[in-house]
């Protein structure tokens, strides 16, 4: 019988240590060590991973008929980078075009894709989807059940369209143990010289399974890593993309070590919008694709349909009269949203005041409010500060801090932000304010939304370029952007000349 080792694994990052620690080198947390017998499978040595070259022979891995390299059990030999295929040619089509672009323009073969969610935000939904339009253009689809029976997927695909007649190409495997999953896809290879068609594994969820290598429970650290691992390596010697479905913590990060995110491809985080029927799948990592790109969608009876006009997504139900909000264009990958920050200020009733902040890194808001009362002169240390993104949405684009600032300065004096006026522009501490980037395609978009005047950053050495039907107003302070957008605007100028 084979000597089970010790390990100590940091439960927060997946560090491995031979001895317990106190703080991990890894990530810096405190007592998140946790000791693990991992115990290796007896017989021939083992390699990656824990497989020797018989294993993977026997599931189906590597191979030379696979186009993978050269015979089986022979060892690897290095190839000419002009030999191999690029991976632009050999994606796969997705739909809805909104998840195609945040993949990179679709599906890369071999490729893992991490997708994480909070429960119920319809992971499951988006996937069952996505591989019912699979099979209907001629690929397989092998769904591995972990967390659901065979009958709860066939009710979601019923209640999404699936015709039992024309889509016999979705399989459902219910399996846990890595070992019999392996198994099995290695018995739907088939012979080495019989052609398949292309097929993608679902795995649903990852923290439900679990390997006989490693000697831990489901869903721990090391079981996570290991499993990822395998079925990463998998992917990479067959060309069979994978998706591994992961579980996120109270604090919204993806659940398990963070090595997983190190070693699969692309990792989607899907994002509900407070409750309503808006979804958005972002991408964090994304080896063939741009990071950042974000696709929006609105969940149906039917699934997930895209949004339309979905720069405006974030602006519906605006009046844009009232104090205290202002638009901004903001940047993820290659989409331009327009998002209107809103702010309350008001005196506070308590020693302490209050700040509280959605959608916005509550950090910059705080330091945003400083640079108003130093460099500004408005006095906000005995106030409350109440500030959003109105409609569930969420910045991380340094080109919304002159909003932010804006809609600080228009609450507190009761003053709207004249209506059609876009703020666009980063804030720095000793109160200039900078220009941001692809400014152009932030004003084009706004312009053809009716918005008729920018504040933004007046850059040194040159001027900004406009576009039609929008009108530029520059700055290079906090204190002048403050009294050029609150001053009244043209039409507001005129109804006020016009009042007896």
């Amino acid at each position: 019988m084979a000597k089970s080792t010790t390990r100590f694994f940091c439960t927060d990052c997946g560090h491995e240590e031979l001895r317990w620690l106190g703080q991990c080198p890894g990530c810096q947390a405190w007592n998140t060590f946790t000791e693990m017998k991992v115990a290796p499978a007896a017989g021939a040595s083992k390699g990656a991973r824990g497989f020797s070259a018989g294993d993977r022979r026997q599931a189906g891995f590597g191979g030379a008929s696979r186009g993978h390299g050269a015979s089986a059990g022979a060892a690897p030999r290095p190839v000419p980078l002009s030999q191999i295929a690029s991976a632009a040619t050999n994606r796969i089509p997705v739909e809805p075009a909104e998840v195609a672009r945040v993949l990179g323009g679709g599906l890369v073969e071999g490729s893992v894709v991490l997708l994480g969610g909070e429960p119920g935000v319809g992971k499951s939904t988006l996937l069952t989807g996505l591989g019912l339009w699979w099979v209907r253009q001629g690929l397989r689809v092998i769904y591995v059940a972990g967390e659901e029976s065979p009958s709860q997927i066939r009710m979601r695909a019923e209640r999404l369209g699936f015709k039992p007649d024309r889509e016999d190409g979705f399989l459902i495997l219910p399996e846990v143990h890595l070992e019999t999953i392996l198994a099995a896809l290695g018995e739907e290879m088939g012979p080495a010289n019989a052609p398949l068609p292309p097929t993608i594994i679902i795995a649903d969820s990852i923290q439900t399974l679990h390997s006989d290598v490693v000697d831990a429970y489901p869903g721990s650290p090391t079981q996570i890593r290991y499993c990822g691992g395998v079925l990463a390596d998998f992917a990479r010697r067959t060309g069979w993309p994978v998706f591994l479905v992961g579980h996120v913590t109270k604090t919204g990060d993806l659940a398990g070590p963070k090595l997983l995110e190190h070693m699969v491809d692309t990792v989607l985080y899907f994002e509900g919008s407070g409750g309503g029927s808006i979804r958005m799948v972002r991408a964090v990592k994304n080896r063939f694709g741009t990071t950042g790109e974000l696709a929006v969608m609105e969940m149906r009876g039917d699934g997930l349909a895209p949004v339309d006009q979905a720069g405006l997504m974030f602006l519906s139900g605006r009046r844009g009269i009232e104090p205290g909000a202002a638009v901004c264009a903001v940047k993820n990958g290659s989409r331009t949203f327009l998002v209107e920050v809103q702010a309350l200020v008001s005196p506070t009733r308590y020693g302490t005041p209050q700040r509280v902040v959605q959608g916005i890194d509550s950090k910059r808001v705080a330091l945003l409010a400083a640079i108003l009362e130093k460099r500004a002169g408005l006095d906000l240390a005995g106030c409350d500060i109440f500030v959003k993104v109105a409609g569930g949405g969420r910045v991380d684009d340094p080109g919304a801090d002159l909003a932010v600032v804006a809609a600080l300065a228009s609450s507190l004096r009761e003053r709207p932000v004249p209506e059609g006026t876009l703020v666009l522009g980063e804030v720095g501490l000793t109160g200039e304010v900078r220009g941001v980037s692809e400014l152009e395609a932030r004003l084009r978009e706004a312009a053809g939304h009716g918005f008729t005047r920018a504040v933004l950053a007046a850059v040194a050495g040159r001027k900004p370029r406009g576009v039609k039907g929008i009108e530029l107003a520059t700055v290079t302070s906090v204190e002048e952007a403050v009294a050029l957008v609150l001053e009244p605007g043209p039409s507001a100028r005129r109804s006020k000349e016009a009042t007896p």
